[in-house]
């Protein structure tokens, strides 16, 4: 039976959150729903971590939680501020608003969905893949990394300018695209499950859909000690371009438990806002 709901969870989990978001979409409030099948998906991981955990030893408390609760407020609030609530207002244009003439509106929305999510794709593997590439904007990137373990709760650990960086990368690339509004926010409320479930700690057996989405097994990978493993797997949603530049990795041994950065991280919120400047000045003193 354990088997059996490992290889469950991922499918089951991400249609319950996408159900949701879908009914909350043809209301008056769709914020509202997209906030309530965010933070549900949150919960129902909360509880399979304790039930079904892949690390145990990675329910210990690290200390970082008000340092993760602080940088997750801090980078959702600026990606809905900033995002999310203007393209729901429709206020980015009209590119936004209605879509670009050659946008495929016969398209059932899930095909839309599809599309969108691969457009976008372009622009968050590249945002990862140079946060990883070029040392100024690695120091940024660092405080998501610096993480010792994996769960639902650091899902939101990154540096709000690290945050912005991706997600204008992303956005840029659906609105040079002319993606409409309503698979912006499509593509909005699958980039947070899917963030989410990357970095929960859940036994989970993903199979085939590890070639398609950025799953929990691979994004385990990604955050190795070992550069070799860890500058792999820059998909925020979909592989499809590590497989295609060559920086898909899925071995068939277990994903090591050890996680981090080889430099210290200040424990603090506070600390870790100003490590990247301060970083900085260093290499330049």
């Amino acid at each position: 039976m354990r088997f059996v709901l490992s290889c469950l969870w991922w499918p089951v989990l991400m249609t319950g959150a996408i159900a949701i978001n879908a009914y909350g979409m043809t209301t008056g409030t769709p914020l509202l729903w997209l906030n309530v099948s965010y933070f549900s998906l949150a919960l129902a991981i909360f509880a399979l971590e304790r039930a079904m955990p892949h690390e145990r030893a990675w329910l210990a408390n690290d200390g970082q939680i008000w340092a993760d609760l602080g940088h997750t407020l801090l980078s959702k609030s600026a990606v809905q501020v900033l995002i999310v609530v203007p393209a729901l207002a429709g206020l980015e244009g009209e590119a936004l608003a209605s879509g670009a003439a050659w946008w495929p509106r016969h398209w059932p929305l899930a095909a839309q969905a599809a599309l969108g999510l691969l457009i976008a794709e372009f622009g968050f593997y590249w945002a990862h893949r140079l946060s990883h590439e070029v040392a100024t904007l690695w120091r940024f990137h660092a405080v998501h990394h610096s993480v010792t373990r994996l769960w639902f709760f650091n899902t939101g650990r990154f540096h709000f300018v690290d945050t912005l960086l991706s997600v204008s990368f992303g956005l840029a690339v659906g609105l040079a695209a002319g993606v409409p509004q309503e698979i912006i926010i499509w593509v909005s409320a699958i980039t947070a499950y899917i963030g989410l479930l990357t970095h929960c700690n859940i036994e989970m057996r993903t199979g085939p859909l590890n070639y398609l989405f950025n799953t929990p097994g691979l994004h385990r990978w990604h955050h190795s000690k070992r550069p070799d493993e860890g500058n792999t797997n820059y998909g925020e949603n979909l592989v499809v371009f590590d497989l295609l530049f060559g920086t898909f990795l899925n071995p068939r041994r277990r994903p090591p438990a050890d996680i981090g950065i080889a430099d210290p991280m200040p424990a603090t919120l506070g600390g870790q806002i100003l490590y990247p400047f301060r970083r900085a000045a260093a290499s330049q003193g």
